[in-house]
C-alpha cells in the first residue's frame, strides 16, 4: 500500500479543522442524513488506544423519556452549580446554555469498559487511566471528524456519572465518560462560545510551555 502524502493546501486545511472544531450547545432540529452517525462513530474507532484495547462503548439514545430525563438532570445540576458564583459573574452563567440535549438530533454516551479482554492489560500495568484517556481520544476524532462533515457536537460535562448506567441500562462495569450532542449548528464560528459571552478568554499558547 502507497502511504498518502499529506501536502501543504491538506496541512491548511487541517489547521482550520483545528480552529473550527468548537463545543455546540445551538442546534438546528433537523436531522442528520441516514449512515452519517455510523461514519462518525467509525472515525472515533480510528482513535489511537493503550494496548490496542479498543475500550470505547457509544450508545445512541432514542428513548425521548431518556432525553427529557437528562435534560431535565443536567439543567438541575447547572442550576445547583451556579450557586457558587455571585453577582456580575452569576448573571453570566445564568445566561449560558450549556447543552443541546432538547434540540441536538443526535444524542450519544460514551462509556469505556475497563474490563475488555482486548489489549490483555498492555501499557497500562502502572496508569491502568489511560484506557478511559483512550475512550477521550475517541471522543476527539469524532469531534474532529464531525466537524468536517458539517456537524457540531458539544460535550456536556454538568452531569453526575452515577446513575448513568442505569438510566441506560448497560454492564456496571462500563465507566461513564461522556455525553455528546451531535447535530448542524445554528452558526458556526472559530470563536469559543464561551470568549464570545465573555466567560473565559483563550489563553496563550506559551504558557502551558515549559523546558527543563
Amino acid at each position: 500500500m502507497t502511504e498518502p502524502v499529506f501536502d501543504a493546501a491538506f496541512r491548511e486545511q487541517l489547521a482550520q479543522l483545528l480552529a473550527w472544531r468548537r463545543d455546540v450547545r445551538h442546534f438546528e432540529t433537523r436531522a442528520l442524513p441516514d449512515g452519517l452517525l455510523d461514519t462518525l462513530l467509525d472515525a472515533a474507532c480510528h482513535g489511537p488506544s493503550v494496548g490496542n484495547a479498543q475500550p470505547w462503548r457509544f450508545v445512541r439514545i432514542v428513548s425521548p423519556e431518556r432525553r427529557k430525563a437528562l435534560a431535565d438532570t443536567v439543567d438541575a445540576q447547572k442550576h445547583a452549580a451556579g450557586e457558587s458564583y455571585s453577582g456580575e459573574r452569576k448573571a453570566l452563567y445564568d445566561g449560558l446554555k450549556l447543552h443541546g440535549l432538547r434540540e441536538a438530533p443526535e444524542i450519544v454516551a460514551v462509556f469505556c469498559d475497563e474490563q475488555g479482554e482486548a489489549g490483555d492489560g498492555l501499557g497500562r500495568a502502572t496508569m491502568p487511566e489511560t484506557l478511559c484517556w483512550s475512550v477521550v481520544t475517541a471522543v476527539h476524532t469524532v469531534w474532529l471528524a464531525a466537524r468536517a462533515n458539517g456537524v457540531g457536537l458539544g460535550w456536556v460535562s454538568i452531569i453526575d456519572p452515577n446513575g448513568m448506567n442505569a438510566l441506560l441500562e448497560v454492564p456496571a462495569h462500563w465507566r461513564f465518560i461522556a455525553l455528546l450532542c451531535l447535530g448542524y449548528p445554528e452558526r458556526a464560528s472559530e470563536t469559543p462560545e464561551l470568549v464570545r459571552h465573555g466567560w473565559q478568554d483563550r489563553l496563550p499558547s506559551d504558557i502551558t510551555r515549559l523546558e527543563r
